[in-house]
């Protein structure tokens, strides 16, 4: 080609950036990319994330598997715990389909290793503190506004990859079909970090207290414990909507009222939470477009098809549509309808796999009474007991090897 393809994708986090390594890997170097992140710089830390299956795979193909394993959190695995901390069920750390993947890692600390990979690279260009304004689609690429004083330029195509809550897919399929995509699982959750105690290990301690309350703690590579905090409330109370558009303070002080009598070491981890820095809270949701492309603008990870934290799918399902993405686009640079089409006709069927949750998940999993929470805690001691977890993981985690992973002329560079 003569002229360099203008790739634009919005998000830095996992996605984006792993579409950027991949084209830039074509064979002429024939694309131009632009990444551009909302945040002022990379954000570290964030939440542990699984990288499982194919994810791992894709992982190997970048030549990042050392790395990434250097930044792992080296958890062991899952307890659950009672209001004494007793262990009443424990999972070591899987082959891709238990509860604890192949790797854990923060999900900063991943995206932060992406994004050391792909800065340097003289066709990939970062810009922060921006995102999209507006869209507009002609016959010779898209016009893309931003907001915060990028001068607007032409490019030939648009990859949605910031997040769930995608503005960009707002912006290229409409409020309404972008909004009605979003499927909410009746549960929220606010993550932060705490300082370590002795209370803590290499082991992920999983708490429920009735009222569908969890409290999950799970090790970190530094001196804190990642935090997180669930509950699900009645169907009809709107409370976690309005308290999601409500100042941080004001959001600390509703879990606080939430947990306070939630028993195990809830007054550890509010104490915790009011000092935390890093606090965020977030609907659970998935992501269910009825197509994942509309014209020049194509949807990856989150944006396209979140299955949703407790899923342990979110970051292998987003690395590997990044790779066939990219592949796509690499193989039909001349074509994007046809290389979008080729992206969707290959994921679909893994995508879908991902977001099945396990039966009858969130709620059996945040039961309503502590009778509830008992038959919970002895139906997985009898999973742990008996062994079968490798027979059962799929009702757990769904398979991250659901699919045939393509090979790219791309794929095995390093």
């Amino acid at each position: 080609m003569s002229q360099k393809q203008h790739i634009l994708i919005s998000g830095a986090g996992i996605a984006g950036p792993t579409i950027a390594h991949f084209l830039s890997q074509t064979p002429h170097s024939s694309f131009h990319i632009t990444i551009i992140e909302r945040a002022p710089a990379p954000r570290p830390g964030g939440q542990s994330v699984d990288v499982r299956g194919h994810g791992l795979t894709v992982v190997q193909r970048m030549g990042l598997e050392d790395t990434i394993r250097s930044r792992a959190t080296n958890e062991k695995g899952l307890r659950f715990v009672d209001s004494n901390d007793t262990v009443k069920a424990e999972f070591p750390v899987g082959e891709g389909e238990g509860f604890t993947g192949d790797i854990e890692i923060l999900r900063g600390d991943l995206a932060g290793v992406l994004y050391d990979r792909t800065r340097g690279i003289g066709e990939i260009e970062y810009v922060f503190g921006e995102r999209v304004s507006h869209l507009v689609e002609g016959n010779d690429g898209i016009h893309v506004e931003f907001e915060n004083g990028l001068p607007g330029m032409r490019v030939d195509a648009v990859i949605a990859a910031d997040g769930w809550a995608s503005r960009t897919r707002k912006l290229a399929f409409g409020a309404n079909v972008s909004k009605d995509a979003v499927k909410d699982l009746g549960q929220w959750a606010a993550w932060f970090t705490i300082p370590r105690s002795e209370t803590d290990s290499r082991w992920a301690r999983w708490y429920n207290a009735p009222g569908k309350r969890m409290m999950l703690l799970r090790p970190d590579n530094e001196s804190v414990s990642r935090t997180s905090l669930w509950i699900m409330p009645p169907q009809d109370d709107k409370t976690m909507d309005h308290m999601a558009k409500a100042s941080t303070p004001d959001q600390k002080a509703h879990w606080s009222q939430l947990f306070k009598d939630a028993g195990w070491e809830a007054q550890r981890v509010l104490r915790g939470l009011q000092a935390a820095d890093d606090f965020y809270m977030q609907k659970i949701a998935q992501v269910k477009m009825p197509r994942w492309s509309s014209g020049r603008v194509a949807l990856a990870g989150d944006a396209g098809y979140c299955p949703s934290p407790i899923s342990g799918m979110g970051t292998t399902v987003a690395l590997v549509g990044a790779y066939v993405l990219a592949g796509e686009i690499a193989n039909h640079p001349n074509d994007l309808a046809r290389a979008f089409e080729a992206y969707e006709t290959r994921m679909r069927a893994f995508v879908a796999t991902a977001q099945k949750l396990a039966p009858g998940a969130p709620s059996m999993a945040n039961p309503q009474t502590q009778w509830g929470i008992w038959i919970l805690y002895l139906f997985l001691g009898l999973v742990a007991w008996t062994g079968i977890m490798e027979k059962m993981g799929a009702s757990f985690s769904p398979p991250a090897k659901a699919m045939e992973l393509p090979e790219y002329e791309f794929g095995k560079k390093r």
